[in-house]
């Protein structure tokens, strides 16, 4: 089954292709400036009943000439992703004549490592195939913390978000996404709150970052936003937000390898002010200790 995470990813680059151009040349990449980009059927089944289907296929126009470009979200290392990746480059390097290749898209470095291969197809004696992902992760893409940059590039601030979602600073990633999405056109805002909650899931990031949508529901019209309206209590969305934030600064000091004592762990569940919450936030990404977070309170 394809998971919320997964489909944000393809989501992405479906609705917004434009963010390969600013990949391109944020990580420097060999490829020259798209001048169109255009969406292919993704559905790659031949004859024989076995459905393969590629999550995102684009052919991409340059003035050295058209190449297509394979999309494909990867949560974990998958020993039959090999064979399939092979089989989507051949054949639509069959079906359509051009030269293809396999982006690969992680939230993990461990999986990005895996990923970027090469990935080898043959027996120990001779390689027969090799296939060499580029791979998009927490490794080689910016995380976006200047909400002028992001307003300017909304759909690569969306992508650093979700593949930094295990970061130990993605709360200021997070802050500064909502602060750009309240900058834009209100439609373009609610589709990339929407792929970011989608694409962050369960995780801690993506509790923060319903917590961070509560402050401005006007656009921000997901399942959850809707769940708390339906509520229709304003105490309700204060308890549930500074919850939220409490977790996500726990998150951040455990991620970071700093110890949380019993009554610090007390002290920050507790806390019911949101303002306050947001400012222990900010410390637990850089503070050596926990008590960092308290130091400048009476």
């Amino acid at each position: 089954m394809v998971s919320s995470k997964h489909e944000a990813m393809h989501r992405l680059f479906q609705s917004h292709p434009e963010v390969f151009e600013r990949a391109f040349t944020a990580l420097n990449l060999p490829f020259p400036k798209p001048l169109s980009v255009a969406l292919l059927p993704n559905d790659l089944t031949e004859i024989e009943p076995l459905e393969r289907r590629v999550d995102t296929l684009l052919r991409v126009d340059t003035d050295e000439g058209p190449f297509l470009l394979l999309v494909e979200a990867q949560g974990r290392d998958d020993k039959r992703k090999p064979s399939s990746w092979a089989y989507y480059l051949a054949h639509v390097y069959a079906k359509y004549d051009l030269h293809p290749v396999l982006l690969v898209v992680c939230q993990d470095t461990a999986t990005a490592s895996w990923a970027a291969g090469p990935l080898r197809i043959g027996p120990r004696q001779w390689t027969s195939l090799v296939v060499h992902p580029l791979v998009l992760g927490p490794h080689n893409v910016a995380p976006l913390t200047d909400v002028g940059d992001a307003v300017n590039d909304i759909p690569l601030t969306t992508l650093s978000a979700i593949t930094h979602a295990n970061d130990a600073n993605i709360g200021d990633i997070l802050k500064t996404l909502a602060t750009a999405l309240q900058k834009i056109d209100e439609d373009d805002a609610l589709i990339f709150a929407e792929l970011t909650e989608l694409g962050l899931g369960k995780s801690p990031a993506g509790n923060l970052w319903r917590q961070l949508m509560t402050v401005d529901l006007s656009f921000f019209r997901s399942e959850t936003s809707q769940r708390l309206r339906a509520q229709g209590r304003n105490e309700g969305l204060a308890e549930g937000r500074t919850e939220g934030l409490a977790q996500a600064v726990l998150h951040t000091l455990e991620r970071r390898g700093i110890a949380v004592s019993g009554d610090a762990r007390t002290r920050i569940m507790s806390c019911a002010e949101p303002e306050r919450l947001l400012n222990w936030l900010d410390v637990a990404t850089t503070a050596a200790e926990v008590d960092e977070l308290f130091r400048d309170e009476s």
